[in-house]
């Protein structure tokens, strides 16, 4: 059973290592060689653009990562495959980015890649394996209830605590995961590498997005998503015309420099992103801040919804601090988030994940919100 599996000596547990060739996932398998565990380290080749650049190839899995990731494996005596993900990885996280900015959103593909690739994928492939566990890099902990739920909590290092990406599990994928790593800050795993003579001590850490090889996301979709990029006009909300914008992908919601615009009595800023017009609406600062969203897509990690009116904490991008908002679940897969104050810079596309102080309640994709819903909910 699930609950009880906990408590399997680790010579008896058998886990599998996502290893990307990177510093965080070297340490992870390192870790739990060293407990005693069965590892298996498994790297998943992803789609990348063939013919784009010289040697185009997805950054988190290049020719130097394979290398590294399997210099790592064989340094810690483990065996290392490498598996093609590409097909699954293009249809699931590269489509749906295009798909996103072409609807005149902004999507978080790290998001999906979890959602679809890491946690499904790859998860199952464990599973068919004989797994016990799948074993991350992520900067994030696990907390086992006494009522048998797994708790996902932020990462001790709250400047790397990557909770926010991993709010798409829930109980299924919790009990057969591991996030060695979560527990100590990103200075102490760099150390732990170097001690144990891990060819990735040193190398940076990769914050772009992974298949996009020259980090050029708005060349990126002039390429694959050409409609998307088309000019239009930049208006306000009373419909004055204050220039052309280059394409609505290549903005932003809260956005004041690179607008092009001058002349105006006031700064202006992005406040929407009008796909239906190929429109860039903008307007002043006192015009941007909005105080709710609605969540659409929204996952609970532990299986549950929290109660409507419960008081959380809400973060609207990875990077963004968590502030406080009551949240209205409308069913098992939306929410209503109002805030305590208004926020600048809620975009339709990106996550809202919910948090209880560390404990990461669940997210979904921020939606349009037209209407207000409270009235309905609380009736």
């Amino acid at each position: 059973m699930k609950t009880t599996k906990h408590t399997k000596a680790p010579a008896e547990t058998t886990v599998v290592v996502a290893m990307s060739g990177g510093v965080d996932s070297s340490v992870a398998a390192a870790l739990l060689v060293e407990r005693g565990y069965n590892c298996i380290g498994i790297m998943m080749r992803l789609w990348a653009e063939v013919g784009v650049g010289e040697g185009s190839t997805n950054k988190c899995c290049s020719l130097e990562s394979v290398h590294d990731a399997r210099r790592v494996a064989d340094t810690l005596g483990i065996p290392f495959y490498l598996i093609n993900v590409e097909q699954p990885f293009k249809e699931k996280v590269v489509d749906f980015f295009i798909d996103g900015y072409s609807r005149g959103i902004t999507p978080n593909p790290c998001i999906e890649c979890n959602r679809h690739i890491r946690f499904d994928y790859l998860l199952n492939y464990a599973r068919r394996l004989g797994a016990d566990y799948l074993a991350t890099g992520h900067y994030a902990r696990l907390r086992y209830a006494d009522d048998g739920k797994v708790h996902l909590l932020k990462g001790v290092d709250e400047a790397k605590d990557q909770s926010y990406v991993l709010s798409v599990l829930g109980q299924d994928e919790l009990h057969d995961v591991l996030f060695p790593v979560g527990e100590y800050p990103k200075s102490e795993v760099r150390r732990m590498a170097a001690e144990r003579g891990l060819p990735t001590a040193s190398k940076h850490d990769s914050m772009d997005l992974c298949f996009i090889f020259d980090d050029d996301y708005r060349r990126f979709l002039r390429t694959w998503a050409a409609e998307a990029m088309r000019p239009g006009p930049i208006v306000d909300r009373r419909g004055k015309v204050y220039g052309q914008h280059s394409g609505l992908p290549g903005y932003t919601i809260g956005q004041r420099k690179g607008l092009g615009i001058s002349g105006a009595a006031e700064p202006l800023f992005v406040l929407e992103l009008d796909y239906r017009n190929n429109a860039l609406v903008v307007g002043t600062a006192a015009e941007l801040g909005q105080d709710r969203l609605i969540a659409e897509r929204v996952n609970w990690t532990l299986d549950e919804p929290p109660p409507a009116g419960a008081r959380v904490q809400c973060k609207i991008r990875y990077k963004a601090k968590a502030v406080e908002c009551t949240i209205f679940p409308i069913g098992q897969d939306c929410v209503e988030v109002q805030f305590d104050a208004p926020l600048r810079d809620i975009t339709p596309g990106q996550g809202a994940v919910f948090y209880d102080g560390d404990l990461c309640l669940g997210g979904g994709v921020i939606a349009r919100a037209e209407e207000p819903l409270k009235t309905a909910i609380k009736e």
